[in-house]
């Protein structure tokens, strides 16, 4: 039962994480703003994002590995 619930937090942390970011994505192409001013911003916010991910995702590995580990262990 909690596994159940800590999927569904992580599907909705995912899906928030993605509107976010879509959201701010198109905030700034629809931004008066020079051509290689908008370009920049996109770069920082791309990067942002990417590091985002990469947390999460080493945030949900460390989770899966614990929750392995606790597994193995009740197994034993």
């Amino acid at each position: 039962m909690d596994f159940c619930t800590s999927t569904n937090t992580k599907k909705i942390i995912g899906a928030l994480m993605v509107g976010t970011a879509i959201g701010v994505a198109l905030g700034i192409l629809y931004a008066p703003a020079k051509g290689a001013d908008t370009r920049k911003n996109i770069t920082g916010k791309g990067e942002d994002l990417a590091d985002a991910v990469k947390e999460k995702f080493n945030d949900l590995v460390d989770t899966f590995k614990k929750e392995a580990s606790e597994a193995k262990g009740k197994m034993s």
